[in-house]
């Protein structure tokens, strides 16, 4: 089988659409979203109603744990609140049914592939994981992740390499998982990128070469600025798709 994964599409429907334009020619057999579907972008129900559509799981992220009303997110900067709460009055009933619905991780049990948003350790508080100090906090865990755990919310491409006892860190390129070590990978984001490379992010698992395998493309970055802006919305979230940061 063939796995998309993607995560952070925060809004932007021209990012989203590359992505799934590019997805057609990867012989995709299902799809898979780690979170945020919400947040930052000018087309939340856009962006819901294409990941409704194509994803056979999606994952609760933070931004939609927010907009939907199941996390306290009052210690949010400013701009991000605004964006949060804007999005929660302009979701459809049916979108806001389905971020209240969203579960925090699922295990798919037969390719042993744990998807969540943040890190597995605690996944009702969404922590990070970029940096092997984090990523070593889930050996504490080790039987309950995955050969194979992925997360999005850092919106970094990052690779893991676990024994029992290590952690390495690998370059965030195509591999091989081997059998007696738990990887733990960050697929980075569709909509917002923060790695300096504004091309939207997804990625591709085949479950039968166990072979991961990083993407990127170009999408119409104008056009997803523009309507952060006509949203009213803070201008630096349109900025940012720029530079990628």
């Amino acid at each position: 089988m063939r796995l998309g994964i993607f995560s952070d599409i925060h809004a932007n429907h021209e990012a989203l659409s590359a992505v799934f334009e590019a997805y057609r020619s990867e012989r995709i057999d299902t799809y898979y979203c780690l979170g945020d579907t919400v947040g930052y972008g000018g087309s939340p129900n856009e962006c819901a109603d294409m990941v409704r559509d194509i994803a056979d799981t999606t994952i609760l992220g933070n931004h939609d744990a927010a907009v939907s009303g199941r996390m306290d997110y009052s210690y949010y900067y400013e701009a991000a609140r605004h964006a949060l709460d804007a999005h929660a009055s302009m979701v459809s009933a049916e979108n806001m049914a389905w971020l209240k619905s969203l579960p925090y991780q699922r295990m798919l049990e037969e390719y042993q592939v744990l998807l969540c948003h943040g890190s597995p350790v605690r996944l009702e508080e969404f922590e990070y994981i970029f940096a092997p100090e984090q990523a070593r906090e889930c050996l504490s865990i080790w039987d309950k992740i995955g050969h194979l755990t992925l997360i999005g919310h850092s919106h970094l491409c990052k690779v893991f390499a676990l024994t029992r006892t290590t952690v390495e860190e690998l370059p965030s390129v195509d591999f091989e998982l081997e059998p007696d070590k738990k990887y733990i990978v960050s697929v980075g984001s569709v909509g917002q990128p923060r790695d300096f490379d504004n091309r939207a992010s997804y990625t591709v698992y085949d479950t039968a070469v166990k072979r991961f395998e990083f993407k990127r493309i170009e999408y119409d970055i104008e056009l997803a600025a523009d309507k952060v802006l006509r949203a009213r919305l803070e201008r630096n979230f349109a900025h940012r798709l720029f530079i990628g940061v």
